[in-house]
């Protein structure tokens, strides 16, 4: 019981960070039907900023709480430059070619970013050590350790979802991003500007993958050039288990992974080397018997 506990409190941790991450790809995707594989190296960016502001620009002694808040805002700005640059430079030019060039555009620029901090980001050959800008110490509940980086991401997480959801249910902007999603040709003849919608969603898919970069951060205590790349894959996975379109299914479908692979790794067939088999089985009977994921909606064909 008290190694269940432990894999059931690693599964939330996982899922928390992932779903910062997965509502990205279920908001662009909601909106403008891509599937941003290079998503997760914004959630990359928003690390790599935050590491460098902590090593280069912090002075040292700085409280945990002066410096969390500060490193939160630099992923936040890495992430939404990389973001921002990302849609302008590398699909807006193809916001009305087929579906395949942005798809494999969004590969490319996935690759093109992770080089390029493996290159000139000094040391980022190898992992790097993450600063620990929170509390360093965890708690003991029975047998279970659960550390207080954890803790916050699991407190967090469901938080920024769901001010998320209230902002497009209730904003001005999220009105529109709801109608550009529901028929963008006749959102542009009611007079939605097109392409601030759609920049405003890369952003705050940014906003979130750079708050979620840190929690990663601090609690994991190392960043690489691959994090983004992996952890995408279980975002975008997520993101389809529950419904791609829902931010409550993005949330509900990054829980599932995290909880699959921590107690795949721990009780199922192989271990840990089969964890990541066990979460694409996972995806896989959900998609056989309901197709629109976990609360999304089946897609009608217009005549």
């Amino acid at each position: 019981m008290a190694t269940l506990a432990q894999q059931i409190v690693n599964g939330l941790v996982l899922g928390a960070l992932i779903g910062l991450i997965a509502l990205g790809y279920t908001m662009v995707y909601g909106i403008i039907k891509l599937i941003n594989f290079a998503h997760g190296e914004v959630f990359m960016a928003g690390a790599f900023g935050a590491h460098f502001t902590s090593v280069y620009l912090l002075p040292d002694g700085v409280p945990w709480y002066v410096a969390l808040p500060v490193l939160c805002v630099a992923a936040v700005a890495a992430s939404v430059t990389v973001a921002v640059l990302m849609e302008r430079l590398a699909y807006r030019p193809l916001r009305d070619a087929h579906r395949l060039a942005p798809l494999i555009t969004a590969l490319g620029v996935s690759i093109l970013l992770q080089e390029v901090v493996r290159v000139f980001y000094p040391g980022a050959t190898a992992p790097l050590p993450f600063p620990r800008v929170f509390f360093d110490s965890q708690l003991v509940v029975g047998s279970t350790i659960v550390l207080w980086t954890g803790v916050l991401a699991v407190a967090v997480s469901p938080l920024l979802a769901a001010a998320l959801h209230l902002y497009v249910e209730r904003s001005r902007l999220g009105r529109a991003m709801r109608a550009v999603a529901e028929d963008a040709d006749t959102a542009r003849l009611m007079g939605i500007d097109l392409n601030r919608v759609i920049l405003a969603t890369f952003v705050l898919g940014a906003v979130l993958a750079g708050l979620g970069a840190v929690l990663y951060g601090i609690h994991y205590g190392q960043i690489d050039t691959a994090m983004g790349f992996q952890n995408g894959i279980f975002a975008f996975t997520a993101a389809v288990l529950g419904g791609i379109g829902s931010i409550r299914g993005a949330m509900l479908g990054a829980f599932c992974i995290g909880m699959v692979k921590s107690l795949a790794g721990q009780y199922a067939w192989g271990g840990a080397q089969y964890d990541y088999v066990w979460v694409f089985v996972l995806l896989i009977l959900v998609l056989m018997f309901r197709p629109q994921g976990f609360l999304g909606r089946p897609e009608g064909v217009r005549a």
